[in-house]
């Protein structure tokens, strides 16, 4: 669990972070949804340590401000993954456990490797990865010492589109079979929406609005109407699941891409059509 309580984070004269407060509950997932220069990276970066703050920052209630990076317990994913190119796969996930044993080490690492669905590749030289794949082993590498906050800083945003939306949902998968306590920044409405369980609208420094997809969508206030714009939530049927599209009823019935395990989906549609889809199991 982390508690934000009026983090403000400045440059000189400039509030990057003008109060912020907020909670998010033990292996919940929250996302920082704004326009690029909103403030949400800078929150990150004030959260982690990276930058002076002001307020209140509780780790499972314990004051963490003026603490050492390091000693946060906090791990953080960047928008470049950052990998150390002198080791393998399982090198950088490793680099977190110094001072565990050789044994636990290996457990871990192959346990991260499963989870994020690279096993087999522990061996890789990281320069041959994928984009992709990059961001995979920074997830695991952030994962592997157990943090008790993961920050992700814009994760999927230099990948091309399609990969975006497919990663999205396995990132949603990989954290919550984690137990992960996250905080998500994105400008992406789609990403935001497919990966969290709540989402806060940021602007100027502040934070607007915070809720469930589906609470913004229907009741957002006049704040973040231009930045959300025109959307409607759906609910339809899954009807014909396959492992490249899925046919869904509305009740008439459509296809969409990708596979859905549940028995349901919630689609956000747009004045351009369907952009994304919510897997939801209920």
């Amino acid at each position: 669990m982390i508690e934000l309580k009026n983090l403000t984070v400045s440059y000189g004269a400039l509030r990057a972070v003008d109060g912020v407060s907020l909670t998010v509950g033990t292996g919940d997932i929250l996302s920082l949804l704004g326009p690029s220069g909103c403030g949400k990276s800078s929150l990150l970066r004030g959260v982690v340590g990276l930058e002076p703050s002001t307020g209140e920052i509780l780790v499972n209630g314990v004051p963490v401000a003026g603490v050492a990076v390091h000693q946060r317990r906090i791990g953080m994913v960047f928008q470049d993954a950052q990998l150390f190119t002198h080791r393998t796969v399982a090198g950088n996930i490793a680099y977190g456990l110094k001072g565990e044993s050789r044994e636990e080490i290996a457990r871990r690492v192959g346990e991260m490797l499963e989870l994020v669905g690279l096993a087999g590749m522990g061996e890789r030289s990281v320069t041959t990865l994928s984009g992709g794949q990059a961001q995979r082993v920074a997830l695991a590498r952030s994962l592997a010492p157990r943090p008790d906050v993961l920050l992700l800083d814009e994760p999927l945003s230099a990948l091309d589109r399609v990969l975006r939306e497919r990663l999205s949902q396995d990132l949603r998968a990989i954290l919550k079979g984690a137990g992960a306590t996250a905080i998500y920044v994105t400008h992406d409405h789609d990403e935001a929406f497919t990966v969290a369980d709540r989402v806060g609208i940021m602007d100027d420094g502040r934070l607007l609005q915070i809720g469930t997809p589906e609470e913004l969508i229907h009741s957002h206030t006049t704040e973040v109407t231009d930045f959300l714009g025109s959307t409607t939530i759906v609910e339809g049927r899954v009807t014909e699941p396959s492992e490249a599209r899925t046919r869904v009823a509305l009740p008439a019935e459509i296809e969409i891409p990708g596979t859905v395990t549940g028995d349901t989906v919630r689609l956000r549609i747009t004045p351009l059509g369907v952009i994304g889809a919510d897997l939801d199991d209920r």
